[in-house]
């Protein structure tokens, strides 16, 4: 598949993998819509990368996603790659996470994507062909407890809606694949923290030996790993837009084969079992 004449939208394009994205598929001739809420780094990204077309948007709010969506439908030159990136986790029990920081995560998560996706569709029905990349996340096939049960609901979501569109839309000639990463270097971390605030000093006591023994399990799990950055992602994306047969789901990244592969391999109870002892929870009584 050629880029050249045809346009992408990567969301999410103003940092970490929707940028290494929206820079590779620029290169490989495609009109890339770059979108994100920090103008200022879109603006750096377009001066930097010829063909890049930086585009505001706050995912976060609804009235923002309506006016992009209309801009999106009165293009002359139809949408053909969409890759669906922009994201963000909050952490924390979920007793520990107020219904507004849920709603808000949805809102960008899932119903952006939705809206956003919907906006592309009737384009690429008229064209007959179209590629949709929806960034899942490894824990979009489990969870880990205290820090990604909400942000894990999310991709949960994006995993079956992807799962029902790809079913939908191949009579159309328009392929769908979900991208399933691990641990990757970007702002993700940084940012889940900032949205996340100070969970330790808000919880309840009863809970903080459990937050204790978690992050202890997920210190020991991080222990001599090396953790690649968004270019592995990036090029996995850029792969399945440019090829004639992509695969429904790709995954890489640290982790993802282990958990991945454990998660295919065992029975609800066995996982389960599994998980609790990687977390250091298992016999962990408050």
């Amino acid at each position: 598949m050629e880029g050249k004449g045809q346009t992408a939208l990567v969301t999410g394009a103003s940092s970490g993998m929707g940028q290494e994205t929206a820079k590779k598929l620029a290169e490989k001739g495609f009109q890339v819509i770059a979108a994100a809420r920090r103008m200022d780094r879109l603006n750096e990204l377009a001066d930097q990368v010829q063909g890049i077309i930086p585009k505001q948007v706050d995912l976060s709010n609804p009235e923002d996603v309506e006016k992009f969506s209309s801009y999106i439908s009165s293009l002359s030159e139809p949408v053909s790659v969409l890759i669906n990136n922009a994201g963000y986790s909050i952490r924390g029990a979920l007793e520990d996470i107020s219904l507004g920081d849920v709603r808000r995560l949805f809102e960008v998560n899932v119903f952006a994507l939705v809206r956003v996706t919907q906006a592309c569709l009737p384009g690429m029905r008229r064209l007959r062909k179209g590629t949709i990349v929806n960034l899942s996340s490894i824990v979009g096939k489990f969870t880990f407890p205290m820090t990604g049960g909400i942000y894990a609901a999310s991709k949960h979501a994006v995993e079956a809606i992807s799962d029902a569109m790809r079913m939908e839309l191949r009579p159309f000639g328009i392929r769908v694949v979900a991208i399933r990463p691990g641990v990757i270097v970007t702002e993700f971390n940084e940012v889940g923290n900032q949205m996340s605030g100070d969970v330790m000093a808000r919880t309840d006591p009863d809970y903080k030996p459990v937050y204790e023994a978690a992050g202890a399990g997920i210190g020991k799990m991080f222990g001599g790993v090396s953790i690649p950055g968004p270019d592995l992602i990036a090029d996995l994306i850029v792969d399945a837009v440019l090829s004639d047969a992509p695969k429904t789901v790709y995954s890489a990244g640290p982790f993802s084969d282990e958990f991945l592969g454990q998660r295919a391999k065992l029975d609800d109870d066995e996982f389960d079992a599994f998980l609790t002892e990687k977390f250091g929870l298992a016999g962990l009584k408050v």
